[in-house]
């Protein structure tokens, strides 16, 4: 009697799991095809388990391996597949990443509704766990919990708690500049790679605001971030099979040690940071001191820990302030050199601007707040090289966005790239360099669309964003100051996406002293 009942129970539970293995490879997919095509979209047919991947990951394998020239598109480059998609398909239409469809969006009233209703629309996750492991933070976080977290780290960014920060924005720039000095010759140029030296400058700057005093520390977070980001973008395009997760391969096993790693650097940081508040020591002017007593002051007011961030909660945003803060700013200068050594005119209205507020004196707030021309310059870098090339958000319902009727379930990716090299919004000369576009800022650029995201948009708008920019701008205006540069002969055009968007073969320029 015995056997027979784990014999029944046994066939019941292989035949659970048996359905909803294939519901998932098959049929919930198909249902949604069929549901996406009703409502008027076009797109690939759906293939078992894999849907587009294998074309996706051969697309950008492929366009690796050419670099182009300033006049190609770039999104040729950086998404390939998608922009086939939307070739074939229509501006709307819907691909496949596995078992998952994904709609592509590019109409700005769509982007705007999308970006800015974030309760109806939410942050898109990789099924596979360990891609989380990059940072589980306030950019994955979502409601109530997105809404607890962005209250307490608020204060760290304000304009006010940024002035703070020039100083160590200015010391890492200069110790940047003072290698670049001994390294270039009197009155002649000299070649050298830019790229590696700026990711330095800027996971400096990250160590020294977000540590303080204990940015030697900091720097193992950034080698370990930057190697943690590779082994994620892997992962982020294969299939997840629930459970693999736990299989003993080299990758896995390297990403959990990182995570181990990380994880110690920044509680071993922390608890010597609480045991200094507690002793009586204040130190608020970097982000972990704000982010402490914001905390702190939270929890205090509430009277409960349940109002306020966890050690957990703390270091994964630490984490965050490590990845998002050094990647963004430092691919932002890269792409910000190179042009101005496309367009030297533009070098010269910059480095005229420059001279006129600072002269060569240490940049300060208000001089850089004056820096017109300089503003102009990296936003239309943000135009051309977005930090992210495509976003990804997920319907948690049926929703009705503009026209179309969505099912639950469906991924929606904003390719920010192709919103920004749009002929419908920006002109005929959208792939151009042309900083006079912002000339009377963002909204009369863009004519008041929401066709501008580098930052995102909405209320899950980049909350760091006005760091990287007065970081860039304090970086671009020392540079100026000191030396001319050029791109060298050996400079390849080669833009590729590791999250955020890198030069492949490096930054090679002819730099010359001022």
């Amino acid at each position: 009697m015995l056997c027979n009942t784990i014999a029944v129970v046994s066939v019941a539970i292989f035949l659970v799991y048996t359905w909803k293995v294939l519901n998932w490879v098959w049929f919930r997919p198909k249902k949604l095809e069929k549901c996406l095509r009703q409502r008027g979209l076009k797109g690939n047919p759906y293939k078992l388990l894999y849907g587009d991947l294998n074309e996706l990951t051969k697309s950008i394998i492929e366009a690796k391996s050419k670099p182009i020239n300033f006049s190609d598109d770039i999104a040729q480059r950086l998404i390939p597949f998608f922009l086939n998609a939307i070739n074939k398909n229509g501006k709307t239409s819907f691909v496949w990443l596995g078992p998952y469809p994904v709609v592509l969006i590019t109409a700005p009233e769509h982007v705007k509704e999308i970006l800015t209703k974030s309760y109806v629309y939410l942050k898109q996750t990789h099924p596979n766990p360990l891609t989380k492991l990059l940072a589980q933070s306030l950019v994955n976080l979502e409601e109530e919990k997105w809404a607890k977290h962005r209250k307490i780290i608020n204060p760290a960014f304000h304009v006010e708690k940024l002035k703070h920060m020039l100083p160590a924005f200015y010391q890492s720039c200069s110790e940047m500049l003072s290698k670049w000095e001994e390294i270039v010759p009197k009155e002649t140029s000299f070649e050298f790679d830019v790229w590696p030296d700026l990711q330095v400058m800027t996971s400096e700057v990250i160590s020294r605001t977000a540590f303080g005093s204990s940015y030697q520390e900091g720097r193992i977070v950034f080698e370990l971030q930057k190697e943690q980001a590779e082994y994620v973008m892997e992962k982020g395009r294969s299939i997840y099979v629930p459970g693999s997760r736990f299989l003993p391969t080299k990758t896995n096993k390297r990403m959990l040690e990182i995570e181990k790693e990380i994880q110690t650097t920044i509680r071993r940081i922390i608890d010597k940071r609480l045991r200094a508040m507690k002793a009586g020591e204040t130190n608020n002017e970097d982000l972990l001191g704000i982010l402490l007593e914001s905390n702190l002051e939270e929890i205090e007011l509430h009277g409960s820990k349940e109002f306020g961030m966890t050690a957990s909660e703390v270091i994964e945003e630490c984490k965050l302030f490590y990845f998002a803060g050094q990647e963004t700013t430092s691919v932002l200068l890269v792409w910000t050199m190179i042009l101005l050594c496309l367009h030297p005119e533009w070098q010269v209205l910059a480095r005229e601007e420059v001279l006129q507020v600072f002269g060569n004196d240490k940049p300060d707030l208000e001089g850089l707040n004056r820096l017109k021309i300089v503003t102009m310059i990296l936003y239309e870098t943000l135009r051309l090289f977005p930090p992210l090339p495509v976003f990804g958000r997920r319907t948690k319902e049926e929703v009705k966005l503009g026209e179309l009727n969505l099912p639950d379930g469906v991924v929606l990716l904003i390719p920010a790239v192709l919103v920004h090299y749009d002929k419908e919004i920006w002109g005929e000369d959208a792939k151009e360099f042309k900083p006079e576009r912002f000339s009377e800022g963002v909204s009369k650029a863009t004519n008041g669309q929401v066709s501008y995201i580098p930052f995102g948009g909405g209320p899950r708008i980049c909350i760091g964003q006005n760091f990287a920019m007065l970081e860039a701008k304090t970086a671009i205006t020392m540079i100026l100051q000191r030396f001319s540069f050029e791109l060298s002969p050996s400079y390849t055009h080669a833009p590729f996406a590791v999250v955020t968007i890198h030069p492949q073969y490096g930054a090679p320029l002819l730099m010359r002293k001022l």
